[in-house]
């Protein structure tokens, strides 16, 4: 019900005048009341002393604003006879046909036909054209996970991430990184860590000051219904929106957002260079940079990390890393935690299948995540890194430790089916594209978030020993060896053996068989020292050499070892470092997400040496010596194989996209061959594959380069 207010008097706003509006200020001369009065202008004040000018105005013109009604304090800067346009909207500056209450008005700007707003800064060459209701209370937070003082905590805004219970709820706030979310979800017995989080991100949160709305710099608002305690960034492009409530908008000159056509966005933050379009919905929601939600898709209760797109689909309760893909209008993703680099096919339904009596199920899958079409989960499951899952209903819970994976449904019983290292054996074109890929969609200008986009990496390297071990347990069992050293004699003496595992920790009730764990531990193997050559000629560039010998193997070993490795929000820290961040948020010698922010950027600093070290702890690993200890056979064998794979990477992808060219059923549609190379190109159309042929012959050149003083026993 509508609440009888008394109309303010002359005299007074009930209290004394909001500074704010008034200091640096002056009234109106007796000529400008004049010619408003006259062009249709109306204020609560007879004596019009609620409206003031700018000091710092070099020309108003107060023929530039007609039929306005001021109802409360209204602080105008610069007006001058000029024009804005953005795209094909041209508009005079000035104030037109508008309710204007509490609001303060930099220079030259357009307000044209907004009906009602209230308690905002609008910024200079800002353009407000056709909105029903503009307002902001004095309490608001902008989607940031604040309280006001006096307020419960009932009203503290939350994001339910990873498990539809809010048992992983994080607080959203400006700046917010996928990395941040991560600690926030995934520590959640640390009952001290959790209360230092919520400190810190109250840091900032003057709880007693009154706020005001923020429309930036050039940004431009058009034909919208409903805007309220919204912070609107600098260019920032808002068009045709139903609802935007509780909402920080981050957009720049560099990194302009976006929101269009029937939009409604409630309690969030939307990152930087991101585009809401085409009947979207968002609530209780952080959007990373560089991303886009369309055509319908409703994204509830997530975050959704840089790079991303997502369009007609549903998105609940979902922590997803940077470069999530989702297209389709038939796919769920429902209480899961996603660590990047995934697509999400047609009719994947990874929603709340629950094993328990409540919806507490959640599913963790590690980057590369790519169920296949009509595909469902039964929740809790987790996933290796760059698992392939094809299609199919997976009715019990799932616990795949194979990376680089093909899972698949039996034909006649109950068990699945894993082909391990299925990428490298049949599919390296794509695995081989993906670091390319990734890196040219990255249209980030400013990266707070470290992205690794190299298949190859600490965390996958790591999952990769664990199976490798697990494949090791399990040849032994099934031939029933006396010892692992056994099981390591048969693989390496039998890489094309036909032996099938069973393997019962991958399925709950029914297990699963492993195909080919023979050569996915080959290919483990030769992966592994593939990526340790790779870090280590990385790192020779790093420190302007092209050859590795004695004194540099020295200076590496002189670097932490470290192990075990996590992937926060894309980038790759090893887990003690993760922990020391930890340790010193609780002693307080962090105090602001900007000083976490600041020890990402350390790691990542770190990170070439880090694996540089890792990767002769790797060598050591396979060849179960010192490096100190390894001859010139060795270091030969290093190199012999680490050709093999680079030449095989090349010729592999190669082979894998020509079949897109040359298998029979590519060319049914076409009337003859001219018409499909029209339509589709050719092999040698294929940029990453020329990109691929350039960098294998550098590579190549590069490892003889690396190796050949240990290759020669100049240790």
């Amino acid at each position: 019900m509508s609440e009888l207010l008394f109309p303010i008097k002359d005299n007074g706003y009930t209290g004394v005048p909001d500074s704010f509006f008034f200091e640096n200020s002056r009234p109106l001369s007796p000529e400008e009341i004049k010619i408003l009065g006259s062009a249709g202008n109306s204020s609560v004040c007879p004596s019009w002393s609620n409206v003031r000018v700018k000091i710092s105005a070099k020309e108003f013109n107060p023929c530039l604003i007609q039929n306005c009604r001021f109802q409360g304090p209204v602080l105008i800067g610069q007006l001058r006879q000029a024009r804005l346009k953005y795209h094909d909207l041209e508009l005079d500056c000035g104030l037109y046909s508008s309710y204007l209450d509490r609001v303060v008005i930099e220079d030259d700007v357009c307000i044209r036909n907004v009906a009602y707003i209230v308690n905002y800064h609008v910024k200079s060459r800002v353009i407000l054209f056709n909105i029903q209701e503009m307002s902001c209370t004095y309490h608001s937070k902008f989607g940031n996970g604040w309280v006001k003082a006096g307020e419960d905590e009932d009203v503290r805004i939350q994001i339910g991430v990873g498990n539809e219970n809010d048992g992983r709820a994080i607080l959203p706030f400006e700046g917010i990184l996928p990395a941040d979310g991560y600690i926030w979800s995934r520590y959640r017995e640390d009952t001290e860590l959790m209360s230092r989080l919520v400190e810190l991100t109250e840091v900032g949160n003057n709880k007693d000051e009154q706020t005001m709305g923020l429309v930036d710099e050039d940004a431009v608002v058009k034909n919208t219904v409903l805007i309220k305690d919204a912070k609107i960034g600098s260019h920032a492009y808002i068009k045709g929106a139903l609802k935007l409530k509780n909402i920080t908008v981050c957009s720049s000159k560099a990194e302009p957002s976006q929101i269009g056509e029937g939009v409604e966005m409630v309690n969030g933050i939307m990152g930087y260079g991101s585009k809401v379009f085409y009947q979207a919905v968002a609530v209780r929601f952080i959007i990373g940079r560089n991303c886009q939600l369309k055509y319908g898709a409703r994204l509830l209760n997530s975050f959704l990390g840089d790079n991303s797109t997502v369009s007609c689909c549903e998105l609940l309760n979902n922590l997803i890393f940077p470069f999530h893909e989702q297209h389709h209008n038939t796919s769920f993703l429902i209480a899961t935690t996603i660590l990047g680099q995934s697509n999400i096919a047609a009719a994947a339904t990874i929603g709340s299948n629950h094993n328990s009596r409540s919806p507490d199920g959640e599913i963790l899958a590690g980057r590369g995540f790519w169920p296949g079409l009509a595909s469902d989960f039964k929740h809790n499951s987790r996933f290796a890194s760059f698992c392939l899952v094809s299609k199919g209903s997976y009715q019990q819970e799932l616990n795949v430790n194979y990376p680089f994976s093909l899972v698949s449904l039996g034909s006649r019983t109950h068990e699945i089916r894993i082909v391990p290292a299925y990428w490298f054996l049949y599919n390296m074109f794509a695995i081989a594209r993906n670091n390319s890929k990734f890196k040219k969609r990255d249209k980030r200008v400013v990266k707070e978030q470290h992205i690794e986009t190299n298949p190859l990496a600490p965390d996958s390297i790591q999952e990769v020993l664990l199976a490798l071990d697990r494949l090791v347990e399990l040849t032994g069992r099934t031939l029933r060896l006396s010892s692992l050293q056994e099981a390591k004699d048969f693989l390496h003496q039998n890489p094309d053996s036909d032996l099938v595992m069973e393997d019962p920790q991958v399925q709950k009730k029914y297990g699963s068989r492993i195909y080919k764990g023979a050569q996915g531990y080959k290919e483990y193997r030769k992966i592994v020292k593939y990526f340790a050559v790779q870090t280590l000629m990385d790192f020779c560039h790093s420190q302007g050499q092209q050859t590795l010998d004695s004194s540099l193997l020295q200076q590496i070993h002189s670097i932490p070892l470290y192990t075990g490795w996590s992937n926060l929000g894309g980038q790759i820290i090893p887990e003690q470092q993760v922990q020391e961040l930890l340790h010193r948020i609780k002693s307080r010698e962090i105090d602001n997400w900007n000083q976490v922010h600041d020890f990402y950027n350390e790691c990542q600093n770190q990170y070439l040496n880090w694996k540089a070290r890792y990767s002769i702890y790797l060598l050591e690993w396979l060849y179960s010596r010192k490096i100190s200890d390894f001859d010139q056979s060795i270091f030969k064998d290093i190199h012999d194989d680490v050709l093999i794979v680079s030449n095989y990477m090349y010729e592999n992808s190669r082979s894998s996209r020509q079949k897109d060219f040359e298998d029979y059923f590519r060319s049914i549609t076409y009337r003859n061959p001219q018409e499909q190379e029209a339509v589709i190109g050719t092999l040698e159309d294929t940029d990453f594959l020329q990109e691929l042929e350039v960098e294998t012959t550098r590579f190549n050149r590069e490892l003889e380069l690396l190796l050949s003083r240990l290759m020669n026993d100049e240790k």
